[in-house]
């Protein structure tokens, strides 16, 4: 998908930039593959605020994703292509052999009539699921499941994509975009392919008005709240907060390891890539 600019009628449009929708479905989504969403806009069952800067937004249906691919050597076709309001990757509708229909992710380079198939030792194509041991090295994959039957969890968001870079006994390695690197137990599915939508990185929002539309509320800065609200609070005229970056509740934001999972600790090898 292509990049949208707009002339610089107004402040807004003048910095605005959008991914378009050439070529995406412009109905509605199937009403038996979509589910209700009621937005939480943060809160908890008592509607504690949980979740800071979120709210309001437009109205969305859940699409049901299939992150299974659970039909074995079936074969579908892609039927269209479509808009997900909920996730950065475009979506598309597949039709099985049997007539049942499912969505799932796109990947880049599938167009509409394409054929795809889940099971072992299947054809290495794009939109391909197989297990990770019948994949080569060096092919990027998405939708790549944690636990065999786990459904996908790495690599789901648009332009993304993961690469085996080898196997070790009954697992495979794979790196991850943040230069992570883990072993998965190669009984453990992945579709061949890098996800669509890849200009997604590169839009503008361009309006505080679309942020509100997506349901992202204002962020306000430490420094100009009073000290009962944030430690970077209070100070007579302008102030950098008289002490290190932090959160509301004095945690560190300054690369302190929040990571607390001792179980899988096992499973990495390198830990991803320290900001620079």
């Amino acid at each position: 998908m292509a990049l949208k600019t707009f002339k610089p009628y107004t402040k807004s449009t003048r910095g605005t930039v959008i991914a378009t929708k050439h070529g995406l479905w412009k109905g509605k989504p199937i009403k038996l593959l979509t589910i209700g969403k009621k937005s939480s806009s943060g809160r908890n069952n008592l509607g504690r605020i949980t979740s800071r800067r979120k709210g309001s937004g437009h109205k969305q249906k859940y699409r049901e994703i299939d992150f299974y691919r659970n039909k074995h050597d079936m074969e579908a076709v892609v039927e269209r292509i479509e808009y997900d309001p909920n996730r950065t990757s475009h979506i598309m509708l597949v039709k099985y052999e049997d007539g049942k229909r499912s969505y799932m992710l796109l990947p880049q380079n599938i167009k509409i009539g394409h054929k795809i198939i889940s099971g072992n030792k299947k054809e290495i194509k794009i939109g391909n699921c197989m297990p990770l041991h019948d994949i080569p090295v060096g092919t990027a994959i998405h939708n790549v499941e944690m636990k065999p039957g786990g459904g996908a969890k790495i690599a789901r968001a648009a332009g993304s994509s993961v690469q085996i870079t080898g196997s070790v006994g009954e697992y495979s390695i794979i790196k991850l975009a943040s230069g992570e690197i883990r072993k998965i137990i190669s009984r453990a599915k992945a579709t061949i392919g890098v996800l669509s939508n890849p200009d997604q990185k590169n839009i503008k929002i361009g309006k505080a008005g679309r942020s509100r539309w997506l349901g992202i509320r204002p962020s306000v800065r430490g420094v100009v709240m009073n000290p009962v609200d944030h430690p970077h609070g209070g100070g007579e005229g302008k102030t950098s907060g008289g002490r290190n970056p932090v959160s509301p509740w004095g945690q560190s934001a300054k690369g302190l390891k929040t990571r607390n999972n001792k179980r899988t600790n096992k499973y990495i090898i390198s830990r991803r890539k320290k900001r620079v």
